[in-house]
């Protein structure tokens, strides 16, 4: 009677985890306020630890957010840049559920073999200018909050120096937040103060004076048009010195 008794007592408190972990996904629902900058959401169920029990253990589940951030890579006349890499630096202690405050994602939960991370994979332009940083977030109390910063083209500089050549970011980088609300489908980003780049344009007259400030570089020039000019005056010194032998007009 009393091994019966343990045996149901065991199956009662496994069934009870495994009933919320095998449970289906809610039903993903987004009101967009992003403008496109998020993009390709779903839901998944992913492993982040285990409980244990008195006689047996556990994995634990937990709901994530999959999606992409996006955005356009271009020159300063609008031109589409490929292989500019942008990457996000989560602020881990400004990211989780419910502000500021609670507890830290990469934290130990239950035990050592339990953990939730922000996962983003950088990304990279396209032919087209447009890069996508995917991201992984765990949903905790039916909501994602991160913040951080997209950092753009960060080995810029070493790549100049090492191959004498690289695309150097106007902005280098900018913070930013992400929020969705699984109970609404609430879903924001939001970035901090940007810095805006403006050029003077037209000339000063009379009392009015030239407006200070740099414009923007001036193209450069393509190779053949600056070696154009020697190589048009040695083609008329070569004609001038075939014909030099020549008494012609005497």
């Amino acid at each position: 009677m009393k091994n019966k008794f343990i045996r149901t007592l065991a199956v009662v408190l496994l069934a009870a985890p495994l009933a919320g972990c095998m449970g289906g996904l809610k039903r993903l629902k987004v009101v967009d306020f992003t403008d496109q900058r998020v993009g390709d959401l779903s839901l998944t169920k992913k492993v982040t630890g285990k409980r244990e029990f008195l006689f047996f253990s556990t994995t634990k589940m937990n709901i994530f957010l999959d999606g992409n951030i996006q955005g356009v890579i271009t020159d300063y006349k609008g031109n589409p840049i490929e292989g500019v890499t942008v990457k996000v630096m989560p602020d881990v202690s400004k990211s989780q559920a419910g502000g500021d405050g609670g507890p830290d994602f990469g934290a130990p939960e239950e035990n050592a073999n339990s953990s939730i991370n922000l996962s983003f994979a950088p990304g990279i332009s396209d032919t087209m200018g447009l890069f996508k940083i995917h991201f992984s977030l765990p949903v905790t109390d039916n909501v994602v909050d991160v913040r951080g910063k997209l950092v753009y083209n960060p080995g810029w500089d070493q790549q100049k120096l090492n191959l004498g050549k690289a695309y150097e970011p106007q902005m280098k980088e900018s913070p930013f937040r992400l929020y969705y609300s699984l109970d609404t489908g609430f879903l924001a980003f939001a970035e901090g103060v940007r810095k805006i780049i403006v050029q003077p344009v037209g000339e000063g007259q009379g009392r009015m004076q030239s407006l200070p400030g740099s414009r923007a570089p001036e193209p450069a020039k393509p190779a053949a048009a600056e070696g154009a000019a020697p190589a048009a005056a040695g083609d008329a010194k070569a004609e001038e010195d075939l014909f030099k032998g020549f008494d012609f007009g005497q």
